[in-house]
C-alpha cells in the first residue's frame, strides 16, 4: 500500500487456490490484484502432505469423476514443472490379520491406473517387499504393493505460480487483509476495503468482482448459501524426522493400529515426514494451527506399531507441521470420509470458491473465473489450455559445481529465476545447507525477491529449512543474517527482534509437544 484504486477484480486468499486464480486471470489481461491477510502460502497451503495425487482412497466412496481429474492433473504437473512436482512410489504392505486384502487393494490400483491410463502399480512377494522396505512390520506379511503418485514442495509450488503471475502482469500483497466488502444500493459489489494488518494502514479499492479463494475462512465473507452444508475445520498434522531414523527409499502407507486411518511416512527434502491426522480444529481460526500432544502420541504408537524395530524416540524428532484443512460438511461424517469436492458460491458480484484439493488447483481457478464471468467487462478463455509453467529457457546453463539432480530440483522451483540465483549467488554459497536440499544462493534471492517481511516467512515457506533443522536452524540464524542483509532493510536491532521472535514461534508452533 498505497495501492491504485481501480481493478477488474481481487481475489482474497493467497493460497494455492486464489494464486492459481491469479495465475489464470493475469495471461487474460484482466486488471488482477491479490490480497493475503498473513503470509503467501501461510494456511493449508504450506502444511499438506507434500502430495500432488490422484487420491486412491476417493475410489472406496466411488468419486471418480474427482479421482479422475486429480490423476490428469497430477500428470500434467508431473510433466510441466519437474524437480518441484516428481512422481513418488508408494509401498503398502498386505498381512493376513488386518488391512485390506490383497484382491480388494489389487482391484482399487487396477482402476486407479486405468483412469490414468498407464500401468503403474505391481505386487512383490513377502521376500521381495521386504528388500524394498526391511524395517516394516514382519509379523503376518504376505507381501505387498508398490503404486505411483507424486511429490511437492507446497509452498514452493505456490510461490512458482505467484511468480508466473505477477510476470504476467498480476499484483499481489502479504500481510493485507479485506476488512469490508462494498456494495450499492442493489447489493452489488463495487469495492472492497482493504488494511495492512501490521501497519494498519486503510484504503478503499473499486472493483466490480471479488473471488474469495481464504479456504478455512470463507465462511467469514460469504456464509452458505446452501442450507446444512458448512465448513468443516479439520487439522492434519504431521511430525518430521531425520531420514536415518525411518530409513524409507519410497513413501511407505499403511493403517494406524488404533483405528485403521491411512498412515504413511514421505521421504521429503531429505528428512521423512510421517502423517497425517484428520481431526476437528476447534480454536479460532486465527490462531496459528499447532500439533497437540494426542496427535504426536497417535502419530508415534503408529511408528512403533508399524515399524517395529526402529527404535524411533520422540527426541528423534526434528519438529512438526499441522494444517487446516477447508472441508465442506453436511452431516459431521468421520473426518476422513468427508469428500475433498469444491463448491462455487456467488453472490452479486463476490463469487466464493472453497474446499478442493491441491492436486486440482487449476481446475478450481478455471470454475471460479467462469463464476465470476457476468460481473466482468471483459473476459477471455485465453491460456485455457496452455501450461501453468513457463517453460525453462535452454541458454540458461547448469553450473558445474552443481549435481543434475539438484540442478533439476532448483530449476523446479524458480523456473528461468534460476539465472539470477547463480549470477548474483555470493561467494560459497553454491553449497547445501547440512541435512537439508536447500542451496545458501537460494536465501538472499527469495530474501529480495519474495516479498518477506518477517524471518519465518524466509526459513519456513521460501526455504524450507525452518522445518529441517534441529530448532528450526537457529545454529545457522548468523550466518543467514551475514548472507540476506545486503537485500533485506533490516537494522541491527530488527535482526534481533526477528531471530528472538522466530525461535519463540517456531517452539511454539513447529515444535514437538512431548
Amino acid at each position: 500500500m498505497p495501492l491504485k484504486k481501480d481493478w477488474d477484480l481481487v481475489i482474497i486468499g493467497g493460497g494455492i487456490t486464489g494464486t492459481g486464480i491469479l495465475r489464470e486471470a493475469a495471461r487474460m489481461n484482466l486488471n488482477v490484484l491479490l490480497l493475503e491477510q498473513n503470509d503467501f502460502a501461510w494456511g493449508t497451503s504450506s502444511r499438506s502432505s507434500k502430495l500432488v495425487h490422484g487420491g486412491l482412497r476417493y475410489l472406496k466412496e466411488g468419486r471418480f469423476l474427482l479421482t479422475r481429474h486429480s490423476v490428469v492433473e497430477r500428470e500434467r504437473l508431473i510433466a510441466e514443472v519437474p524437480g518441484l512436482v516428481d512422481p513418488l512410489g508408494f509401498l503398502m504392505p498386505i498381512y493376513s490379520d488386518h488391512g485390506a486384502g490383497r484382491w480388494l487393494i489389487k482391484a482399487g490400483l487396477t482402476v486407479y491406473d486405468l483412469l490414468a491410463w498407464k500401468q503403474q502399480h505391481q505386487y512383490f512377494s513377502r521376500e521381495e517387499f521386504l528388500n524394498l522396505v526391511p524395517y516394516v512390520l514382519k509379523k503376518n506379511l504376505l507381501g505387498g504393493f508398490r503404486f505411483v503418485d507424486a511429490q511437492v514442495d507446497d509452498a514452493r509450488l505456490v510461490l512458482r505460480v505467484l511468480s508466473e503471475a505477477t510476470q504476467e502482469g498480476g499484483t499481489a500483497l502479504n500481510y493485507t487483509a479485506a476488512k469490508e466488502i462494498v456494495r450499492d444500493d442493489n447489493g452489488y459489489v463495487t469495492g472492497l476495503v482493504v488494511v495492512d494488518t501490521e501497519s494498519q494502514e486503510t484504503q478503499t479499492l473499486k472493483t466490480r468482482a471479488i473471488i474469495n479463494a481464504s479456504g478455512a475462512w470463507a465462511e467469514q465473507l460469504h456464509p452458505s448459501p446452501q442450507p446444512g452444508l458448512h465448513l468443516r475445520p479439520l487439522r492434519g498434522s504431521h511430525l518430521i524426522f531425520p531420514s536415518q531414523c525411518i530409513p524409507v527409499k519410497e513413501a511407505v502407507s499403511f493403517e494406524h493400529p488404533e483405528d485403521r486411518r491411512p498412515v504413511f511416512a514421505i521421504p521429503w527434502e531429505g528428512a521423512v515426514l510421517f502423517g497425517t491426522t484428520d481431526v476437528d480444529y476447534d480454536r479460532e481460526l486465527s490462531q496459528e494451527p499447532v500439533i497437540t500432544k494426542q496427535e504426536a502420541e497417535y502419530l508415534m504408537t503408529a511408528i512403533h506399531a508399524r515399524f517395529p524395530d526402529l527404535n524411533v524416540k520422540r527426541s528423534d524428532c526434528l519438529s512438526s507441521i499441522a494444517g487446516v484443512r477447508p472441508v465442506l460438511s453436511e452431516n459431521k461424517k468421520d473426518p476422513s470420509k468427508e469428500s475433498r469436492e469444491h463448491v462455487v458460491w456467488i453472490d452479486k458480484g463476490l463469487v466464493t470458491i472453497t474446499g478442493g484439493k491441491l492436486t486440482t488447483f487449476r481446475r478450481l481457478a478455471w470454475d471460479a473465473l467462469k463464476a465470476v464471468k457476468p460481473f466482468l467487462n471483459t473476459f477471455s478463455t485465453l491460456g485455457k489450455g496452455h501450461p501453468v509453467f513457463s517453460e525453462l529457457d535452454t541458454s540458461i546453463q547448469k553450473p558445474e559445481a552443481i549435481e543434475p539432480a539438484d540442478w533439476r530440483r532448483l530449476c523446479g522451483r524458480y523456473g528461468n529465476a534460476i539465472q539470477t540465483i547463480i549470477d548474483q549467488a555470493p561467494e560459497d554459497s553454491l553449497t547445501m545447507i547440512p541435512n537439508t536440499h536447500t542451496f545458501w544462493a537460494e536465501l538472499p534471492f527469495v530474501a529480495e525477491n519474495e516479498h518477506i517481511r518477517h524471518l519465518s516467512d524466509l526459513l519456513l515457506r521460501r526455504v524450507r529449512i525452518g522445518l529441517l533443522l534441529k530448532e528450526g536452524g537457529k545454529e545457522y540464524l548468523d550466518k543467514i543474517q551475514t548472507l540476506c542483509s545486503p537485500v533485506l532493510d533490516w537494522d541491527a536491532d530488527k535482526w534481533e527482534h526477528e531471530k528472538k521472535d522466530y525461535i519463540s514461534h517456531w517452539r511454539q508452533a513447529y515444535g514437538v509437544p512431548f
